[in-house]
């Protein structure tokens, strides 16, 4: 399906779903809902804090359906709303707790001690490991402000283009590659320096950071928070879009993050947006 089709099917959905047709709503809610989530997610690391910002984003989506005024694509318009909610939005848990930013968090990486997995450990441990990936290079995401933090995901990690990158954060394109090249050299700079994804000769590797991340509470092997179930990566996700393909880089380091999981969406969240009382008054959904 091609971007003209994918904008002519948003907008008439938008429309039917102005008109009070619920099952549009429905449908234009679960074409879009695991993409604002996957965002929220990496901006946020907590799963409960972007289910509850996703959940928020959306109410505010669609009692604002009203303004859209089908000048620009739905998307477009959509993750403008998404993106100023975030960026107003009180600080979360996770971005309470960081501080010191990326010097910051090398230095605590630092003081966690490397211990050797023996065999059977690394046999028993083979997904925690993964999830200590996971949950460090999130960790990385969260050092960055929440302004850059939000260039470098849509413009790096899911690939959003400088045409639209600009239309949503309403800059010029050259701003916004601007915006997301600095992100990206701050965020690379670090990773040269002291991961071994990167660089091998790093000493701060994941299999030998697991234990200590399990200690810490920041890895739990019986109840994995990001290296569960997931049928699918982001980049395999932005694989299956078109304009995609030409934008997709060999980077190291890009590619490590769209490595991560792309999560479909919470049904019961999904329910709850389409259940809120606001909604129907407003909307008049049949």
């Amino acid at each position: 399906m091609n971007k003209v089709d994918e904008k002519q099917i948003d907008a008439s959905l938008a429309q039917k779903a102005l008109d009070g047709d619920k099952t549009a709503l429905n449908s234009l809610i679960d074409r879009h809902y695991s993409d604002t989530f996957n965002i929220c997610l990496k901006m946020l690391y907590s799963h409960k804090d972007a289910e509850d910002v996703n959940q928020e984003i959306w109410i505010k989506i669609v009692t604002q359906l009203k303004t859209f005024q089908f000048k620009s694509a739905f998307k477009t318009w959509m993750y403008r709303i998404a993106v100023n909610h975030v960026l107003d939005m009180k600080k979360r848990s996770v971005e309470l707790e960081i501080a010191g930013g990326l010097d910051g968090y090398g230095n605590h990486l630092a003081n966690i001690e490397n211990e050797e997995l023996n065999q059977e450990e690394k046999t028993v441990l083979k997904e925690a490991v993964v999830e200590a990936k996971l949950s460090c290079m999130s960790g990385m995401l969260m050092c960055l402000n929440r302004e850059q933090r939000l260039f470098y995901i849509l413009g790096d990690i899911f690939k959003i283009d400088h045409n639209m990158g600009s239309e949503i954060f309403e800059v010029t394109p050259e701003a916004y590659r601007k915006k997301i090249s600095r992100a990206r050299k701050d965020l690379f700079s670090f990773m040269d320096g002291q991961c071994s994804l990167v660089n091998k000769d790093n000493p701060c590797t994941c299999e030998k950071k697991t234990k200590g991340f399990i200690r810490l509470g920041y890895v739990n092997p019986d109840n994995l928070m990001f290296n569960k179930d997931f049928k699918k990566s982001i980049y395999e996700k932005l694989l299956e879009k078109e304009e995609a393909l030409e934008a997709a880089r060999e980077d190291i380091h890009t590619r490590l993050f769209q490595d991560h999981p792309y999560e479909q969406k919470p049904e019961k969240i999904l329910e709850d947006v389409l259940s809120d009382h606001k909604l129907h008054t407003l909307l008049r959904l049949n």
